[in-house]
């Protein structure tokens, strides 16, 4: 089994991203809604949580990836992890936890990934993971292009000396970038949106620099924010407080377009007896064993114990099977840009 942070993990994460956001902290006033955004029917309650993140780790996903900014500064990613450690001490070593964090003003998008910034950020995760949890991997969402990489994760390989944290992660970076930060230190993750709804990744360098380096690949948003299983057939399918309704893809001049994937890749799925979401997760699975290809640990949501056992299902995909999603992706490109203007600044491809 691959090893990452010193621990076994298998090839399947689990993204605590709506975790943060749609959990019902019960103990405050009975229903205490997070961000003042969730609509009646999002929320829910932290035991139900407690039981999804607990089935993921008995199907071996233990890669769990989280952010100081998924959720609000008085409950996310590291207020979760800290309750459910609490709960769970026993599942503690168990788990590899990584952090994202570098945003210093969420509204715009700003980032702050210099040395001082990254130390406070660090101190303040740990503070509220109180001791419940160690951070496995830790880094900034982003490039900051105020800071060189290099000053970024030389701090980073300081805290990891520190033992303040395990390690070091990338994200959403060029090859390139990669290249120049493992000259400083050892980077143990990159992540990157990949899926068969985003496929820059496999095309641009990434995966064979992550590869050459001995670098695991975390792919996020594997199942395309929900559009590879199907769910949603209009922008209209998409919650009212879902971000994701202002990303070009899923605008409505480009969504219809995209739909031809989509229903191909279906197709695909019910001739090969499983679903869309366990064809696109054990699509990944089967590149990781291709030449020039690293481990690539897909970190996929779940709001039930049931959806859990779904995207954990392998699917084995045969050459005939991987060449006929090669000509589907080849006939069926995907239009519109991953991310609206503000937030694909700060991306490198």
């Amino acid at each position: 089994m691959p090893i990452l942070a010193g621990k076994s993990i298998g090839q399947n994460g689990l993204g605590l991203m709506r975790k943060s956001l749609y959990t019902q902290r019960l103990e405050t006033r009975g229903a205490n809604l997070l961000l003042g955004m969730t609509l009646k029917g999002d929320v829910i309650p932290e035991e139900k949580t407690f039981a999804v993140l607990e089935a993921a780790l008995k199907a071996g996903a233990n890669v769990w990836n989280g952010a100081d900014f998924y959720g609000t500064p008085d409950y996310n990613t590291l207020h979760l992890m800290n309750r459910y450690f609490t709960a769970y001490p026993e599942d503690a070593d168990k788990v590899v936890l990584t952090v994202k964090s570098g945003i210093a003003d969420m509204s715009t998008f700003a980032m702050d990934c210099s040395p001082a910034a990254i130390r406070g950020f660090v101190d303040r995760a740990n503070a509220i993971l109180d001791g419940k949890k160690k951070i496995d991997l830790f880094g900034c969402g982003r490039v900051d292009p105020k800071v060189p990489i290099e000053e970024t994760v030389r701090a980073l390989g300081e805290l990891v000396k520190e033992e303040k944290i395990g390690g070091i992660q990338l994200s959403e970076v060029s090859a390139s970038t990669i290249r120049r930060a493992a000259q400083v230190a050892t980077i143990d993750i990159v992540e990157a949106e990949i899926s068969l709804w985003a496929t820059n990744g496999f095309e641009n360098g990434v995966a064979e620099t992550c590869a050459e380096l001995g670098i695991t690949l975390v792919a996020l948003t594997p199942l395309g924010a929900g559009m590879l299983t199907g769910r949603i057939k209009s922008p209209d399918d998409l919650p009212a407080n879902d971000y994701h309704r202002f990303f070009p893809r899923f605008q409505r001049e480009n969504l219809h377009i995209n739909l031809k994937l989509v229903h191909t890749l279906s197709q695909l799925a019910e001739k090969r007896g499983c679903t869309s979401a366990e064809l696109a997760l054990s699509w990944f699975r089967a590149q990781s064993r291709l030449p020039r290809m690293p481990v690539i640990v897909p970190v996929f949501g779940a709001r039930s114990e049931e959806r859990v056992a779904e995207n954990t299902r392998d699917i084995d995909l045969s050459d005939s099977d991987l060449e006929e999603i090669r000509s589907i992706l080849d006939s069926c490109p995907v239009v519109g840009s991953r991310h609206p203007p503000i937030a694909a600044k700060l991306c490198e491809y």
